[in-house]
């Protein structure tokens, strides 16, 4: 079903109100004096985004909205409900970060809510132009945000680096997205896809294309070698935003991934298999870059004293479990990744929120501020952030365990067992940094001059219910799977 402008406005109600929000909170910035209000308000409008997405879900089937520019499907759905879950986390650490108390608050949610905006548009790009123009609404949005800190040397830095790589990747992914456009005559996902099946094209030229629209969509992934960006930017981010581009920004790049080469670039045989078009070789590609990403970004983090910079290459050796999932091209990986997102979605949300207790009390990132941490009135942060780490290095009975099993899973499945040998080898690697911090909070003394953490309710909420999560998840993940594998369909009209 295609829909024009005026029809497709039913199914843009989530949208609208995120757009309404961050007009209204721009507004508001001038007459309210209670700047919390601000975060508040923010915070109600992302909450009634999520009610939108999930209230309309049974009404509305799937179809092409606005001419085809972007897709109402069940996985359009699944990244709007992560998003707004992404920024609501964000949002609620926001409110009791000491370093966003320093910033211009309007300005501040607005560009946050703005973003998640941004984001919808990316899982639901259906066309080339639309998915460059909401990518770059995303970075334009992050860029600021980063460099809120205004008084920060760090943060301006971060966002000066954050702009120029930016700058350069997009510049890369539109000119591959113009061979792209050369080869099929067309901006459409599914014109791009008649186009491949109909043998248009060389594979070479193709290949091209591929690579160079790489270097956008891994700039957003934090991708090697697209990755050397993100732990300037988040170690000179405010935390809160750290976290949010760790998981939101991160996902958004996930969807756009796998729409442009599921879709795009894949068909869907009889066989139940999705086979990739024009002969290029592209999965070959993705391996490459998971391998690479993986094992740079577990290295690196071997070397790191700052947290928040450990967890950024974190990040980035995330992102590379993931694309493992892109490899070998089935329902089942295209399954699995959804599902590792929403359990990495709790467990780093969780880890960046401890580390922002820690630097508002302490104002301190590194090891020596969770020095002694369980003995200095922070136990139950301590065990959260033990639940938190251990999870994300992969140890059973933890939501990351079952993550990484449907990863390497789908990947034993697809019989590339030397890619699940290195995904294995670095779940080792990470364990050793991640035990690390556990080791600085649980083992090592406290010297005695470092300031008492208390952990008060608001923030010890979201860490409790992202680590009862990251808990419950790992011994009963029944619900999660099974909306995953429903959230992995497209709508191909």
């Amino acid at each position: 079903m295609d829909l024009g402008p005026i029809e497709s406005l039913s199914y843009f109600v989530p949208e609208l109100i995120l757009g309404v929000a961050v007009i209204a909170l721009i507004l508001v910035d001038l007459f309210v004096s209670r700047k919390e209000l601000l975060g508040l308000g923010a915070l109600i409008a992302v909450v009634l985004a999520l009610i939108a997405v999930v209230w309309t879900l049974p009404e509305r089937g799937d179809a092409f909205l606005f001419n085809r520019m972007v897709v109402h499907d069940q996985f359009g759905v699944f990244f709007k409900v992560v998003f707004t879950l992404a920024t609501f986390a964000t949002v609620w650490m926001s409110l009791d970060s000491r370093e966003v108390d320093r910033v211009s608050q309007g300005e501040y949610y607005a560009l946050l809510v703005a973003a998640t905006l941004g984001m919808f548009f990316m899982a639901t790009a259906t066309n080339l132009l639309m998915a460059y123009l909401a990518l770059e609404f995303v970075s334009l949005a992050s860029y600021v945000l980063t460099g809120t800190l205004r008084h920060n040397r760090r943060s301006g830095e971060a966002s000066l680096k954050y702009l120029i790589y930016g700058a350069v990747a997009s510049g890369t992914m539109i000119y591959g997205m113009s061979w792209i456009f050369g080869l099929s005559g067309t901006m459409d996902y599914a014109g791009i896809h008649a186009a491949l099946a109909a043998g248009q094209g060389g594979s070479l030229t193709l290949l091209i294309a591929v690579l160079l629209t790489l270097a956008g969509f891994g700039y957003k992934i934090a991708a090697v070698p697209f990755h050397m960006w993100a732990p300037d930017v988040y170690t000179g981010a405010p935390i809160p935003v750290t976290a949010f581009l760790s998981v939101g920004s991160k996902a958004a790049g996930f969807a756009l991934v796998l729409r442009f080469f599921y879709p795009a670039l894949s068909t869907l045989g009889a066989d139940g298999q999705w086979h990739a078009l024009g002969g290029a070789g592209w999965p070959q590609v993705i391996l490459i870059l998971s391998v690479l990403t993986m094992t740079v970004g577990n290295l690196a983090a071997l070397q790191q004293s700052n947290i928040k910079r450990l967890l950024a290459y974190s990040s980035i050796a995330h992102a590379g479990y993931m694309l493992m999932g892109l490899v070998v091209l089935s329902d089942e990986d295209l399954r699995s990744i959804l599902f590792y997102l929403m359990m990495y979605y709790m467990m780093n949300i969780g880890a960046f929120a401890i580390v922002m207790l820690v630097a508002n009390v302490t104002g301190r990132e590194d090891f020596e501020g969770f020095r002694g941490l369980a003995w200095r009135g922070g136990a139950i942060p301590a065990v959260a952030m033990a639940v938190f780490l251990f999870s994300l290095a992969g140890l059973p009975p933890l939501a990351g365990f079952i993550g990484k099993f449907y990863l390497f899973a789908a990947v034993i499945r697809g019989e590339f067992y030397t890619l699940a040998l290195v995904g294995a080898l670095n779940s080792v690697v990470s364990l050793y940094y991640y035990a690390r911090i556990v080791r600085t909070m649980f083992l090592d003394q406290p010297t005695g001059g470092e300031a008492t953490i208390e952990l008060d309710w608001s923030t010890g909420g979201l860490v409790a219910a992202l680590a009862l999560g990251t808990v419950v998840f790992g011994v009963y993940w029944a619900p999660a799977i099974n909306l995953a594998d429903r959230s992995a369909r497209f709508f191909l009209g």
